[in-house]
Formats: C-alpha cells, structure tokens, sequence
C-alpha cells in the first residue's frame, strides 16, 4: 500500500490509516507508517516486554513486533490470511505492530479530530489521543509514541539529558509551546523547568496556542508574553505546520523563533518544515539537543535586544 503523504504542507490536512483489532476500528497518522505488510511467523525474543511478540527480519533489518491487541487488553488471536504488521517509524525508531486488517486510507482535517474527554482519556494511562467519525463509525486514534514509550522509555523525552547538563542559569524568556498528549506536555514543562526556564505557557494544540497569539497581539503585549513557539505537529483542531505557517504570514508575528518538536522528524517531514520558516527542528528523542538549540534562539534574541537598546 502507498503510504506517501502528498498533502501540502501547512493545509491542516492528515491522512489516516483505519485499522482493526480485535473487532475494533483504530487510526494511525500515515506520517508514521513506513510500510505494511502481511502476517510473518516471529521469532519469540527471550525475557522481552510481555507486549512484544517477537522479531522478524526483513530486507536485513530486524523488526520488533507489539501485538497490540494485547498491550490494548483485548483478545489475542492470529489468522495469517488477515493479520497485517504496521512497520512505523517515529523518534528515530523502526517498530512494528500487529493488527488485525487494514481498512483503508482516509484524509481529513484536524479539526474534525475530537479530544477524548477526562472520562476516558488520562495522562497516565489512557493510549486515545483522538475520535474521528467516518460515516457514523467512530475510530480511535491510538498513541503509539505512549504505547512505545511505556516499552522502552529511553526513546522518547529523557529529561536525564537535562540532569548532566549540571547547574543552569534561569532564564524568564517567555515560552509558549503546544502538545496535545498530557503525558508529553508535562514531561516537557518538567524538563524546561529543569533546564532553568521559568516563563512557560502550555496549550494543548495549534488552535489554542494561535487563540492565545491573538489575544496577546489585541493587547498589544505580544513582546512581553512570547519570546518563542514550540510546537508538535500532531495535534487535534490545528496542527504544528499549520500554526507555523499562520505565524510566518502575519507581519506582527512572523519574527518569533518557532521549534517544532515531534516524533515525525524525518527527511520529508523537515523539508516541509524548512519550506514554512520553522526555527529549529528536534525529535523528541533528542531533549538535550533540544535545550541546547533554545538555549542559542534565545541568546540570540537577547543580544539583538540589547544591540537596539544601544542604538
């Protein structure tokens, strides 16, 4: 199956993978999907995570296989004739997920990605960062970073990377930055306020974080309240592209430094990154460089305010 994402950059648009386990419709972010395939025997890996299955190899790669129909709690069961294997690649890491058929590609818009609300989505364990209705079917948007995370947490956002970095300066730059997970939203609070930022402004997508520019840009204090953006690119009602290109094209804004720091940073996605005006842009499985690139955005910043303030 074609998995090439041929949206313009910046539309709000995602294409969808419908998926089934265990009777029950799921969704992927294209954008993750390296490749699909049909059922392979795997071979069992000795004392691994109880929700891996086991390994298989192709074209020379070894490929590590979650059976996600297990990590979801729900019946396990294997029929080589239907069953599919999702090879994803995110944060820098090929993994695999074996599901139980695919139903198709749909594209849509994030707006019409609702947020599960507190009664069935926690930071803590919940693994459904979306709802999309196609025709009356509801299909759930499944957090594979979490579900992988909860597996091997070394390959998503370490804030260890900040505890060798030894005692930091504070620094009062005001920051916004926008990620819809909870999880990841306090993990990257806790690691920015760790690396001595003080000044933090968290919202939890696109929209509201480009609501939150709007009211400071009325009042007139946008140069108090932003110094910088941050911002995932998945996330429901305004993707990070999307913002980033509404920030480039409006005269008053289009100078604040924007990161963008996601787990779909590959070759395709940093050139549509490129080609909108993003600052800087980091995996999440790179915190420490991370810091050290908002570290040099905002030193710079400083040194041109105070060059003005010479002048």
């Amino acid at each position: 199956m074609d998995t090439n994402i041929l949206l313009e950059s910046g539309t709000n648009e995602l294409e969808i993978l419908e998926f089934i386990v265990s009777g029950n419709y799921y969704g992927i972010n294209v954008a993750k999907i390296r490749e699909i395939l049909t059922y392979n025997p795997l071979t069992p890996i000795p004392n691994g995570h109880p929700d891996v299955e086991g390994a298989f190899s192709t074209r020379g790669e070894t490929i590590s296989i979650i059976n996600l129909a297990r990590t979801l709690g729900m019946q396990e069961h294997t029929d080589p004739k239907k069953d599919m294997f999702l090879l994803t690649n995110f944060n820098g890491l090929n993994t695999g997920f074996h599901v139980h058929g695919v139903v198709g590609i749909h594209r849509v818009n994030w707006s019409a990605i609702i947020k599960p609300d507190s009664m069935v989505n926690s930071a803590s364990s919940s693994v459904a960062t979306g709802i999309v209705d196609f025709d009356g079917k509801l299909v759930i948007l499944l957090d594979f970073e979490k579900i992988v995370n909860d597996i091997a947490p070394e390959v998503g956002i370490n804030i260890t990377d900040v505890e060798r970095m030894g005692d930091r300066k504070k620094n009062h730059a005001p920051i916004l930055y926008a990620e819809d997970s909870q999880l990841l939203s306090t993990m990257i609070y806790d690691g920015l306020t760790k690396a001595g930022y003080t000044n933090l402004v968290s919202t939890n997508n696109g929209l509201e974080l480009w609501q939150l520019l709007m009211k400071y840009k009325k009042e007139g204090t946008l140069r108090q309240n932003v110094s910088c953006i941050i911002t995932d690119i998945e996330m429901p009602q305004m993707d990070g592209h999307r913002l980033l290109r509404m920030v480039r094209n409006d005269p008053e804004l289009k100078h604040i430094p924007v990161v963008i720091f996601s787990s779909l940073i590959n070759e395709e996605m940093r050139r549509k990154g490129e080609s909108l005006g993003a600052t800087a842009q980091l995996s999440k499985n790179e915190f420490g460089e991370f810091i050290h690139q908002l570290d040099d955005i905002l030193l710079d910043i400083e040194e041109k305010e105070e060059a003005e303030a010479e002048k």
